[in-house]
């Protein structure tokens, strides 16, 4: 028997949901042909040529829009923006250019849309996207960013939204950690 055919796909989806991760938004396209998702698969590729990689269903809205415009924001949500996070995980019903109402938006180099007061963003230009199944994982080189300091992330855990205790913050998560 084939390692595969042991672990089932709502399995695998629940062990996933036991590593805790950053949430971000990921913008893309340009006026009434805006959308975006909400994602926890971004990591950062190479510091040489500042890049990153996001993980997004083929099947989504995203990525026709992504593969048109070549570009997208990453978007890493401050602790108080779940809200955005649940608009663009399409929990409140809203789709497209709908998601962006309820938060400011403004644009950099690329023209994503960049949140008002995310924790940090990441214009990116699409350099390639590699298929695997269901999903691409982009690879996107990131041409401008922000950094807002003094605030907590919004985090995904176990199938939900949380944050940090407040106590930690920058210079308390070392000292919680023990170092």
């Amino acid at each position: 028997m084939s390692v595969e055919a042991l672990i089932s796909e709502a399995d695998f989806k629940l062990s996933m949901r036991h590593l805790a991760g950053a949430v971000s938004v990921i913008t893309v396209g340009d006026g009434q042909h805006r959308t975006g998702f909400t994602a926890t698969s971004v990591s950062s590729l190479s510091a040489e040529l500042p890049s990153v990689i996001v993980s997004v269903n083929r099947g989504s809205s995203s990525w026709p829009a992504l593969q048109r415009y070549g570009c997208f924001c990453v978007n890493v949500l401050a602790a108080d923006q779940q809200q955005v996070a649940q608009s663009f995980a399409g929990l409140d019903g809203r789709k497209g250019a709908e998601r962006y109402s309820g938060a400011g938006w403004y644009r950099l180099k690329t023209g994503a849309a960049v949140l008002e007061n995310a924790l940090t963003v990441l214009d990116c230009k699409l350099e390639t996207a590699f298929h695997y199944n269901s999903h691409a994982v982009l690879v996107g080189h990131v041409c401008a960013m922000e950094i807002r300091q003094g605030i907590g992330p919004l985090l995904y855990w176990r199938g939900g939204f949380h944050k940090l205790p407040t106590e930690v913050d920058q210079n308390g998560l070392a000292k919680a950690l023990g170092q």
